[in-house]
């Protein structure tokens, strides 16, 4: 049995697991299963792994993009270039390698929806492992950005600064926080929405529920939006093409 799984603290929202089943299906690969992991501290890893020593990778959702470092062995360079992990690769003799492929799939996602006419600015909401992976993502495409988050101390802008002037000055705003996602869909990020027009772009990472708070508040306005679903098979496909890399080597 090839065994793959998802570890994060809260994955009833998820939907690799029917991503990932439904690809086994569709390949005829019935010897490999996709199983999620709870966890409530990332201090629990070492143990989910000695119970499962068959493990071939391991997705990696929020919080622990960034903690989950501490426990690999090496990082491939997307996970350097980011600084978070999405993607574990379980090696020859229980080393763990981590790789990044949010970025490239946000990276691929926002091509087919943001014009990204020259000197475009984007708002970039969170400053967590998810936004570091939009933040790599848009220096690839040459577009210029803030970071926006409720804290001060953080490097960039706090949400409080974001007034009607500015929103108008960033045409692309994404959402790389978890507010907004099933169950709590009564949240979204605190924008002046009423500063949007049909020319602003919302891309929200959330794919539960398809259409958040955040993407309604905006095509109120008359803006374009988009959900993370798309970003979400093209992270998965690329981790998918990780994990078999040493299968089509050999």
């Amino acid at each position: 049995m090839r065994q793959f799984g998802l570890i994060g603290r809260t994955l009833s929202h998820s939907f690799s697991q029917t991503y990932f089943t439904q690809k086994f299906y569709s390949l005829g690969l019935p010897d490999h299963q996709y199983d999620l992991f709870e966890l409530a501290t990332i201090n629990e890893l070492p143990a989910l792994l000695a119970a499962h020593p068959g493990l071939v990778g391991l997705n990696v959702t929020v919080p622990y993009k960034e903690s989950v470092m501490l426990y690999l062995d090496e990082l491939a360079p997307s996970a350097t270039r980011v600084g978070a992990v999405n993607v574990v690769e379980c090696l020859p003799g229980g080393r763990l390698r981590g790789h990044n492929t949010d970025y490239v799939g946000f990276r691929e996602s926002l091509r087919r929806f943001f014009p990204g006419a020259p000197g475009a600015r984007a708002l970039v909401l969170g400053t967590g492992g998810a936004a570091k992976a939009v933040v790599v993502a848009l220096q690839e495409l040459g577009i210029a950005h803030w970071l926006v988050s409720r804290d001060p101390m953080a490097h960039g802008l706090t949400y409080d600064d974001l007034t009607p002037q500015l929103v108008a000055a960033h045409p692309l705003i994404i959402n790389a926080t978890p507010l907004g996602t099933f169950p709590r869909t009564d949240e979204c990020p605190p924008l002046p929405y009423s500063a949007l027009t049909e020319h602003h772009y919302l891309h929200d990472l959330v794919y539960n529920p398809t259409e958040t708070l955040f993407m309604h508040k905006g095509k109120e306005a008359g803006a374009q939006v988009k959900n993370g679903f798309e970003m979400l098979c093209l992270q998965a496909e690329a981790a998918w093409d990780i994990w078999n890399a040493a299968l089509k080597e050999g």
